[in-house]
């Protein structure tokens, strides 16, 4: 494995979890907190983070149950609610006077907007970058609307995001983890990636407890997506929002990001003609988008 620009610092405890952070980059530059998702670690943004070390302080963590962050919690231990204090956990430990910038990707996205719609998160997070992870509660406000108003542009942006969610009842479904045990492993994943992507994804950016994560992080789905209540307060946001749009996204539609417009205050989304996991493919592109956002906001206090 060649030099990783991130290296293991802290340790951050929660409840029932111990999240590992990972450090690199420059030490004076303005913090970016980066956050992964599914089955993926910290270890998916080394491509980067090698474009960003000069100029930032970088951090990234494997989310609870992930990689280094290990758990036997159970599906409970996996809401929305815990995972955006377990980011949070870790903004308090890494740079506690100053707020940060976040990167986020896939369930690292969603948890991400499930924080940055908490209450004051503007004093602790000067902007954030979203690709592939939408809002959940802006996406489920956004399909009730369409459903009860509903017209022929609305009903197929819905059943086009339907379609492209078609995975989930298999990955709630107990089948999902002896499948995934008997069928996956790096080799096959890193296979999968470059067909579906149309490039190879850069070297060293997956754990050996690939296969474990990817079955441990089912409980991010179940815990979120079975038998959810929908919330009833607003998840609105002061955060200054970039939404990268991959056009070829097969997992992610355009209505489904545009479903947080009437939430954000500042949002500004730009179309990418790239794949889910552009950030292992073409790690220069996400981190040119996210340096312009950051520097467009004004320095973090």
């Amino acid at each position: 494995m060649s030099r990783s620009p991130l290296s293991r610092t802290t340790t951050v405890s929660r409840p029932q979890v111990d999240l590992a952070v990972f450090e690199g980059g420059n030490r004076d530059g303005q913090t970016l907190v980066m956050v992964h998702g599914w089955p993926d670690t910290h270890l998916m943004w080394r491509g980067v983070a090698e474009c960003l070390e000069s100029e930032f302080r970088l951090v990234a963590y494997d989310t609870r149950g992930q990689g280094e962050s290990a758990t036997a919690a159970p599906d409970a231990a996996f809401t929305l609610d815990e995972l955006a204090d377990d980011l949070f956990a870790v903004l308090d430990a890494v740079s506690p006077a100053s707020p940060v910038h976040v990167l986020a990707h896939d369930w690292g996205s969603i948890q991400a907007w499930e924080a940055v719609c908490r209450a004051g998160a503007e004093d602790r997070i000067a902007s954030f970058t979203s690709m592939s992870g939408p809002n959940l509660a802006h996406v489920a406000s956004w399909v009730r609307r369409t459903l009860s108003h509903p017209s022929p542009r609305g009903l197929v942006d819905v059943l086009t995001q339907a379609v492209s969610s078609s995975y989930v009842p298999f990955f709630v479904s107990p089948l999902a983890p002896p499948v995934l045990e008997r069928l996956v492993d790096r080799e096959r994943w890193r296979t999968l990636l470059r067909v579906s992507e149309g490039r190879a994804p850069v070297p060293d950016a997956h754990a050996e407890s690939l296969v474990r994560d990817m079955v441990g992080g089912l409980r991010y789905y179940r815990a979120n997506l079975v038998g959810r209540q929908d919330r009833t307060e607003e998840q609105r946001t002061r955060v200054p929002v970039l939404q990268l749009a991959l056009t070829r996204d097969p997992a992610v539609r355009p209505a489904t990001l545009a479903a947080s417009d009437p939430w954000t205050d500042v949002l500004e989304r730009r179309g990418l003609p790239y794949g889910h996991w552009v950030a292992l493919t073409h790690p220069e592109v996400v981190a040119d988008e996210v340096a312009r956002h950051v520097r467009d906001r004004a320095p973090a206090r």
